[in-house]
């Protein structure tokens, strides 16, 4: 009896183990020809889509700011803009105190006034030094008829001078005759030379007039109260200190969003010194970090699609390429890898590229410069 009852018990047991046995070898059917499956999916996404496909999700969202500066050292007397607000090109951002500005408009106000009327006096100068020189010319003329009337007198005491010398040897002429006709040719003789010298003298004299005439008219010739440089250059000043005074309006460069605004009423701002940011969001851009190998047939203009982190996947912007940064990441660093050493490890490189994106879909679904995205390039267009 006891051998009757073990005997079922162990075909049992047997039929048991066979169909364990039975089920692991059918899940291991399906999991192989899951696998296959599997497999043969990836390869068929691969030749028909993965293979002209490339992503990266090291993308950032990026834009070409524009800071606002100051042009002109003043105290800031009024700021009308405050962080995140949106802006558009030509509002008012800061008014800053135009008090000194006006002061120079003065001061380049009155030296053009002066500027004209010393062009002006030069001017009446000239008219002053031609009249000289004609008066100069008549003294020159008098100087010669008085020449010519000391060389007469010249000659009438040398002739009698003569004649007396040749009458004393007969004592027709008393001496003191002839001592008078002596001295009255020393006089004519001196009288002579002063005229000769006056005539030399009125020429320098006029010579030193015609040289001041043409140094003045060489201030005026050619130009008028308004085209003379001094004036000019006082034009130039006056024209600077009004730009100074515009440039007290500080007034939005771009259509954007204020970011990072650092001036308060009251403060002085310095020329230069950036007081705030505006941050276009209609024209920003990504910048993918994409790997080396991912990079062997991506060529711009190439399609894109891009994905942000802000709206999920179900905003998908489309984009394309449109330039190749001038180095990696790596390279462009503060500190750039030295890989000269001995204990070099090559490491992956990733090369930024710039997405241009749609601007309608922009303004449909704006973004902040910062923000994480997925990009995806099509090769396929290549």
């Amino acid at each position: 009896m006891a051998d009757a009852e073990t005997l079922p018990q162990d075909e049992a047991s047997d039929a048991s183990a066979d169909g364990r046995q039975s089920a692991r070898r059918t899940w291991l059917y399906r999991l192989g020809a899951l696998v296959i499956v599997a497999a043969l999916v990836w390869g068929v996404y691969y030749l028909l889509f993965g293979r002209n496909h490339v992503g990266t999700d090291n993308a950032y969202v990026n834009a070409e700011m524009a800071q606002v500066t100051p042009l002109v050292s003043a105290q800031a007397i009024d700021v009308r803009v405050t962080d995140t607000q949106p802006v558009r090109k030509g509002d008012l951002l800061v008014r800053l105190d135009p008090t000194n500005a006006q002061i120079a408009i003065a001061q380049a106000e009155a030296d053009l006034a002066e500027a004209r009327r010393r062009f002006r006096q030069t001017g009446a100068t000239s008219q002053s030094l031609s009249a000289q020189v004609v008066a100069r010319d008549a003294d020159i003329v008098q100087a010669r008829a008085a020449l010519q009337s000391a060389q007469a007198d010249y000659e009438k005491a040398r002739v009698d001078l003569q004649r007396r010398e040749a009458l004393v040897g007969e004592g027709a002429v008393s001496g003191e005759e002839l001592t008078a006709a002596r001295k009255a040719f020393a006089s004519a003789q001196a009288a002579l030379a002063q005229a000769r010298a006056g005539v030399s003298t009125a020429q320098a004299t006029r010579n030193a007039a015609t040289g001041q005439l043409e140094a003045n008219d060489a201030l005026v010739r050619g130009s008028t109260v308004e085209t003379d440089p001094s004036v000019l250059a006082a034009k130039a000043r006056l024209r600077s200190a009004k730009l100074d005074l515009e440039r007290t309006i500080i007034r939005a460069p771009i259509d954007g969003v204020v970011t990072k605004r650092q001036v308060q009423v009251g403060q002085r701002v310095a020329q230069g010194s950036p007081i705030m940011t505006i941050v276009p969001l209609d024209k920003v851009y990504v910048d993918a970090n994409f790997k080396e190998k991912q990079l062997r047939g991506v060529r711009v203009g190439m399609p894109a699609k891009v994905t942000s982190d802000l709206y999920g996947g179900d905003v998908v912007y489309h984009g394309k390429v449109v330039g190749f940064a001038g180095g990696t990441g790596s390279s462009m660093s503060l500190i750039p890898a030295q890989n000269a050493t001995g204990n070099w490890i090559k490491v992956v490189q990733r090369l930024p590229l710039r997405i241009e994106l749609d601007p309608k879909e922009l303004k449909a679904h704006p973004l902040r410069v910062g923000l994480s995205m997925d990009v995806e390039l099509d090769l396929s267009d290549r």
